[in-house]
């Protein structure tokens, strides 16, 4: 049965250096600091790749997190793999629980996560997910 998992959620992105040897237009990096609250009690670090384009509001994005915390109360760790692009300000993104990445309490976890940015920049999520019944 999907369950559902919502609430805020802070992210701090911290620049990081080209890769030694990069060219000008190689993708930007950035380290990810996150925090969720709500159903989803977790911190999570990660990385990002990022590619701006001339075009005004077209970009994209690529990013793998690791969430260590408590989903519903069952304790572990899993990953996040996410994708997303934006064409002249029209956005679209993935974000999916890598395959096999649970641990502890979370493992068999499977399930994708709508990120919301409110105006002002609040961050929320909204978590649709299986995980088989504990033991």
């Amino acid at each position: 049965m999907t369950k559902r998992a919502s609430g805020p959620f802070d992210v701090k992105l911290i620049p990081m250096a080209p890769e030694a040897g990069a060219v000008e237009a190689a993708p930007g990096r950035m380290g990810l600091d996150k925090r969720y609250h709500g159903d989803l009690e977790a911190t999570s670090q990660g990385q990002m790749l990022a590619v701006r384009t001339p075009v005004e509001g077209s970009a994209g994005y690529v990013a793998m997190e690791r969430v260590s915390g408590t989903l519903h109360g069952r304790s572990g760790t899993f990953a996040l793999q996410h994708s997303g692009t934006m064409t002249r300000g029209a956005p679209q993104l993935s974000v999916t629980v890598v395959p096999d990445s649970g641990t502890g309490g979370l493992t068999g976890l499977s399930g994708s996560m709508n990120i919301l940015i409110e105006a002002g920049g609040k961050h929320t999520y909204d978590f649709q997910y299986t995980l088989p019944d504990a033991p």
